[in-house]
């Protein structure tokens, strides 16, 4: 079995779903292995990764709000707020979704469903450099 591993510099501008799809592409057609799994891991605790439907911005808009419903910023609750009134709401939503994605890959493309996309969700409404490990196994 071969392993194969890269970081992924994700730069998002502010809060939402970031596509990142075609990156880890890059890192699985730069592994060369034909059959396997990718895992896709985000180390960070105020954002998330997803698969989500790629084509139609709507569904990922309406995910976006509804999760903001659920745990809205300025909750007067939050005791963790040091670094602003989306700091605890941005652990929540983290610890609410996923740090991880695994995707089986042959032929060496992932096998994603038509619509299907990774996304890296930042939760943070201010910019900043997020890494993510791309691990190819097969």
């Amino acid at each position: 079995m071969a392993v194969f591993q890269e970081t992924l510099a994700v730069r998002p501008r502010g809060a939402g779903l970031h596509e990142i799809t075609e990156s880890v592409a890059r890192v699985l057609a730069r592994s060369g292995l034909e059959g396997g799994v990718v895992t896709v891991f985000c180390q960070h605790t105020s954002a998330s990764l997803v698969i989500m439907e790629n084509a139609d911005p709507s569904a990922r808009r309406d995910l976006e709000a509804w999760l903001d419903r659920l745990v809205p910023a300025d909750d007067p609750h939050f005791e963790h707020t040091l670094e602003g009134s989306d700091d605890m709401p941005s652990h929540i939503k983290m610890a609410l979704t996923r740090t991880s994605e695994s995707v089986p890959f042959a032929d060496g493309r992932m096998l994603l469903g038509t619509w299907q996309g990774i996304f890296l969700w930042e939760h943070r409404e201010a910019p900043h450099a997020r890494t993510v490990i791309v691990t190819v196994i097969g």
